[in-house]
């Protein structure tokens, strides 16, 4: 009886977790209705109305597939046979337990390690990790290329959405922008009390508000993945460094500035500002720097050349050489 009483109970708050997980895209549909009736139906800027619209069904499509682009799991070739489960998990000896994922890694694409050098392996979803692939707690299942968890789209960034994430947020920045710059002349007038409605006063007050509000926070957040974007990285990876079999490498899956880019947009420029899926590859494994080095010998050297680019900056004008030559 208390068993089930439990069942029950943890039934009920798994359903209030799920439906209070919406509560911030909530917000933020509330905000952007609001914003919409304001911009178009109260002030009726006419003359901007063709702008605020392209710009306004792009954000909205781009919400809508981050939102509901789904987070892609590892495939079945990663997960663990039902004789290879029952043998690992009847293992006792820990040591065993590595050497058996050991051998079952040579069969697949991974390349990166735990900090202790074992195969990285998800005791929940009974798998092997593929590259860049963590195990999202509040999805419960491993995401491949996972970003982060974010709460305003209730959803798993990872390899299936990250490019329709980014564009969101570009957007969610043009849009603000947009706003506060059009309703910035509306503003002076209400601040020398030229406008005679107590409602347009209070609208053209508020969407100033909230638009320079949001603008400040999405750009800041737009330009670090603009950063990580360049450098080929993923929130979990700028924070914790990548395990290879060679070691950690802050930078091994950094392959140059466009081909980056190309990793979450594809090589077809014409569809980088549309939420189409146009990312390359499968998300279970990726180019590597290694890789590339080994068949492009000068991006070996890019790293150092930044280094000592760095080292140089340190030094005042005219004993940069001496300082290395030293240091040396």
């Amino acid at each position: 009886m208390r068993r089930g009483w439990k069942m029950a109970l943890s039934g009920g708050l798994r359903c209030c977790r799920q439906v209070l997980s919406w509560v911030p895209v909530l917000v933020i549909v509330l905000v952007v209705l609001w914003s919409y009736y304001a911009y178009v139906f109260e002030l009726c800027l006419v003359i901007y109305l063709i702008f605020y619209h392209a710009i306004f069904v792009f954000f909205a499509w781009t919400y809508w597939k981050s939102i509901f682009t789904l987070p892609q799991q590892p495939n079945q070739k990663f997960h663990l046979s039902y004789t290879d489960k029952e043998r690992y998990e009847n293992e006792e000896r820990p040591e065993v337990q590595k050497q058996m994922l050991f051998d079952m890694a040579k069969k697949l694409p991974v390349y990166t390690r735990t900090g202790s050098g074992a195969v990285r392996f998800c005791d929940r979803c009974h798998l092997i990790k593929p590259d860049r692939c963590h195990h999202c707690s509040v999805c419960a299942m491993c995401v491949l290329k996972m970003d982060h968890h974010c709460p305003w789209v209730n959803n798993c960034i990872g390899f299936s959405n990250y490019k329709f994430f980014l564009q969101f947020l570009a957007y969610s920045v043009l849009y603000c922008l947009y706003i506060a710059t059009t309703v910035f002349s509306y503003f002076i007038k209400y601040w020398r009390g030229e406008l005679p409605s107590v409602r347009s006063k209070f609208h053209v007050l508020f969407l100033l508000f909230v638009a320079c509000m949001f603008f400040v926070s999405l750009v800041i957040l737009f330009g670090y993945h603009c950063w990580l974007v360049s450098r080929n990285k993923t929130t979990l990876e700028a924070f914790c460094t990548p395990v290879f079999t060679s070691g950690p490498e802050k930078n091994g899956f950094n392959l140059g500035f466009i081909k980056n880019i190309q990793q979450v947009f594809g090589d077809n420029k014409k569809f980088w500002l549309i939420p189409i899926g146009s990312s390359p590859g499968d998300g279970h494994s990726f180019p590597m720097r290694s890789m590339n080095e080994s068949q492009n010998p000068l991006l070996a050297n890019e790293e150092l050349w930044e280094d000592n680019e760095d080292d140089n900056q340190d030094y005042p004008e005219g004993s940069s050489s001496l300082a290395l030559e030293t240091e040396t």
